[in-house]
């Protein structure tokens, strides 16, 4: 080491230091972090939950598509987060190295790489959603729907690329808190035409399914909005000069991408394999559809905290790197972990304890909560490794070697498939199996993180 690097990181205006010196991090800095984080995370949980009870009231096809679509356009705002976080972890190296005009640079050429990315999104979404679905949809009304959905939703793309870059770089500068003013924003605007475009309420039109989209679409244009006034309103371009930079960097875009692109894959696998899951749940029938759209909301829940952990840690570890504290690398993950399984556990404990009180608020049908029930307990089991696995390995992904991470996700994500294909797909078997597939894949990527983060090969990555 080159002996103790005096840093001081600050939240907001707060003047909390975050990390300082060679001094360990500590629960109540991780928790600082974090904290902000996990009220952002669930303020949009609320909206899902408002928009899952207020489709499920139109019936159990509305609810079932909207479990398709949602995985589809989940799928295009993880390439915007795979684009963002592969500039986060840059960042936050800058922020490590107290580099603030470096980390201005990375923020303003990432404003137009996102812009690039969604428009072309846009496009290709726009010619392949009606070949993807008619491929794959056995029913010609669930696919009717899910067309025209996503051509009203996706219009939402650009304004969320760019309300997760903000995102970014408000986290990787250790002003997680100004995540929340964009995500209430968002969540009040969705809840209020959702209740109003879907159902005809307030002076609105009735457009019943479509008009959660257009619901979508707005919240999302204005929780950018936010965001950005945020950046404005408390003259962050006057530490972070954003406006001097406003010119495309082929270079510093080139290694952007050499960062963000196995993220970009990585995460267009994980949330594909999980379209897939659904595709093939919905040749089992309406009611294992319907059912999988509700019991995916446990994952929305319990992964408040432990996304906002992993996020977390993701964070730390690029900034301890970029502060030659590579020694604390391992102590921190295991902190976190910890941190993240007494979570779950607390809160898998309550949806255990109350599961038909759970699915009652979604689902009116007593014969749907019936058939959910075995499902539910096999997944609240799943999250467990879950509160583990993924914040080990976004412990990988702050080390910054995004292939590593790439590898690590093709190889579970293809292992969960191939569960799929034969559980689900071939043998039919009943829904509790085929939501088996969650341990099958977050047992294998906690095993994976956990082989390279023991190998030590991370270290010295430079990014």
């Amino acid at each position: 080491m080159h002996g103790k690097i005096k840093l001081r990181h600050r939240i907001g205006r707060s003047g909390k230091c975050m990390l300082r010196s060679a001094n360990p991090v500590t629960n109540k800095q991780i928790l600082q972090l974090a904290a902000p984080i996990s009220l952002a995370l669930l303020i949009p949980q609320i909206n899902f939950f408002t928009n899952t009870v207020f489709l499920g009231k139109l019936g159990e096809r509305e609810l079932g598509v909207n479990g398709i679509t949602g995985v589809f356009y989940l799928i295009l705002s993880m390439i915007g987060y795979g684009l963002s976080s592969g500039m986060q972890i840059q960042m936050a190296r800058r922020a490590g190295e107290n580099n603030k005009r470096g980390l201005a640079q990375l923020l303003a050429n990432g404003v137009m790489l996102s812009l690039l990315f969604s428009l072309g999104m846009m496009l290709l979404t726009l010619w392949v959603v009606p070949l993807l679905f008619s491929f794959s949809l056995n029913d010609f009304q669930n696919l009717t729907l899910s067309v025209k959905f996503m051509y009203i939703r996706v219009w939402g793309l650009p304004f969320l690329m760019l309300t997760q870059l903000l995102n970014a770089f408000y986290i990787s500068t250790g002003k997680s808190r100004m995540l929340i003013y964009g995500s209430l924003a968002a969540t009040i605007t969705n809840v209020v035409l959702d209740y109003g475009l879907i159902f005809g309420k307030l002076g609105m039109p009735a457009m019943g399914f479509h008009g959660a989209a257009v619901a979508s679409v707005v919240a999302e244009f204005l929780s950018f909005l936010v965001m950005a006034g945020v950046f404005v309103y408390n003259r962050y371009y006057n530490v972070y000069p954003v406006f001097s930079y406003f010119h495309f960097d082929t270079e510093l875009s080139k290694r952007t991408l050499s960062v963000s692109s196995p993220l970009i894959v990585q995460f267009m696998f994980s949330i594909g394999g999980w379209l897939v899951f659904f595709i093939f749940i919905e040749h089992l029938g309406k009611q294992s559809l319907a059912a999988s759209q509700v019991l995916r909301n446990v994952f929305g829940i319990v992964g408040i905290g432990t996304w906002a952990l992993a996020t977390t840690c993701n964070t730390l570890v690029s900034k301890i790197i970029g502060q030659e504290r590579q020694q604390d690398v391992i102590r921190v993950i295991l902190k976190i972990s910890w941190m993240s399984l007494v979570y779950a556990f607390l809160v898998s404990a309550m949806l255990l304890l109350f599961s038909r009180q759970f699915l009652s608020v979604y689902t009116s049908d007593p014969d749907l909560i019936e058939f959910s029930l075995s499902s539910l307990r096999v997944i609240v089991i799943a999250t467990l490794v879950m509160a583990v696995s993924t914040v080990t390995f976004n412990g990988v992904v702050g080390t910054g070697n995004t292939l590593v991470n790439l590898t690590m996700e093709v190889t579970c994500v293809g292992i969960y498939l191939v569960y799929c294909y034969f559980v689900i797909n071939r043998w039919q078997s009943p829904l509790y199996l085929c939501w088996g597939s969650e341990f099958v894949y977050w047992i294998s990527l906690l095993v994976a993180s956990g082989i390279y983060l023991r190998s030590g090969r991370w270290q010295g990555k430079k990014i």
